[in-house]
C-alpha cells in the first residue's frame, strides 16, 4: 500500500461503503465487516479504480472481532479511521434479551473507543491523522416522545455516549494534528434497521451522508449533522444548555425547592 491508508468498519455496504467509493482516488484501505463476500466485492471495485485493499472480515460485537481490528490498527498504518458498524436492535428494554445488550453496546459504542484507543497512537507518532465515528441524530433524542420514533433505550445510550466521547476527545487532542469527528445522520436509505430507511422518501443517501461528513473535515466539524443546514446555531445552544445546567448545578446548597415543606402523604 503506497497511498494514505483507511480502515473503514461496517464497509460491506451503506454508508461505509460510501466512504469507500468517494475516497478510492486518494486512500488506500481496510476493509472491515461481517460479511466477506460482500467486502470482496467492493473489494475488487476499489481496486479497478486504483486502490490497494486489505480485506478484514469481523464482527465488532464479538471479542474476538474487535481483538483482530484492534491488533490491526495497532500496527500503527492507518491514518484515517471511519468507524461505521452497527445495529439498531430497536426494542423496549423490558423485551430486549440479556445477552443482547452487551452485544448492542459493545458494537455501538464500546467498538469505536477500543478503534480509537488502537489507532491513537500511530497517528500520534506520525503527525497525522483523523478519527470518524457514525453515530446518529436519535444520540439527541432521549427527551423525545415522539411515537413515530423506535423504541430505543440501548441505541440511544450508546449512540449519546459517542458523540460525548467525541466531543471529550476533540479536547484532548486539541494541541495534536488528529482530526476527530462524530456524525449525526437522521434517516438513511440503507439496509440499516431491516432497510427501513429506502422506504422513507425523505431519508438521506448513503452518499449523502458521507460526502457531508467529508466536507465537514474539511470545514473543521467535530460534530457534522449532514441535514442540518445551521449547524452553529443548533450547537451553540446546546453548549448554552450544557453550560447552565453544569455551572448552575454545581453549588453547595441543594436547590430551594428541595428545602420547601412538603405536605405529608394522606392514609
Amino acid at each position: 500500500m503506497s497511498r494514505t491508508l483507511a480502515l473503514i468498519t461496517g464497509a460491506s455496504s451503506g454508508i461505509g461503503a460510501a466512504y469507500a467509493r468517494l475516497l478510492a482516488a486518494d486512500y488506500d484501505f481496510v476493509l472491515v465487516a461481517r460479511r466477506a463476500d460482500r467486502l470482496s466485492e467492493l473489494a475488487d471495485e476499489l481496486r479497478a479504480a486504483g486502490a490497494a485493499v486489505e480485506v478484514l472480515p469481523a464482527d465488532l460485537a464479538d471479542h474476538d472481532g474487535l481483538t483482530a481490528v484492534t491488533k490491526r490498527l495497532a500496527t500503527g498504518d492507518v491514518r484515517l479511521l471511519i468507524s461505521n458498524a452497527g445495529d439498531g436492535g430497536y426494542a423496549p428494554l423490558a423485551e430486549v434479551a440479556p445477552e443482547e445488550i452487551d452485544r448492542l453496546l459493545t458494537l455501538n459504542g464500546v467498538a469505536s473507543v477500543q478503534l480509537a484507543r488502537a489507532a491513537l497512537p500511530g497517528m500520534l507518532t506520525a503527525g497525522e491523522g483523523t478519527i470518524v465515528t457514525v453515530a446518529s441524530l436519535l444520540a439527541f433524542s432521549a427527551g423525545q416522545s415522539n411515537p413515530h420514533m423506535p423504541p430505543r433505550t440501548i441505541y440511544n445510550a450508546a449512540k449519546a455516549a459517542t458523540v460525548a466521547f467525541t466531543r471529550t476527545l476533540a479536547h484532548e487532542l486539541a494541541d495534536t494534528p488528529i482530526r476527530t469527528q462524530v456524525v449525526c445522520p437522521g434517516v438513511v436509505a440503507t439496509e440499516f434497521s431491516g432497510g427501513y430507511g429506502k422506504n422513507v422518501p425523505s431519508a438521506m443517501t448513503a452518499e449523502g451522508v458521507a460526502r457531508a461528513s467529508l466536507a465537514g473535515l474539511r470545514l473543521g466539524e467535530t460534530i457534522c449533522v449532514p441535514g442540518l443546514e445551521d449547524q452553529t446555531a443548533a450547537l451553540d445552544a446546546l453548549l448554552a444548555a450544557e453550560t447552565a445546567l453544569l455551572m448552575g448545578g454545581n453549588v453547595p446548597p441543594p436547590a430551594t425547592r428541595y428545602s420547601q415543606p412538603h405536605p405529608q402523604p394522606t392514609r
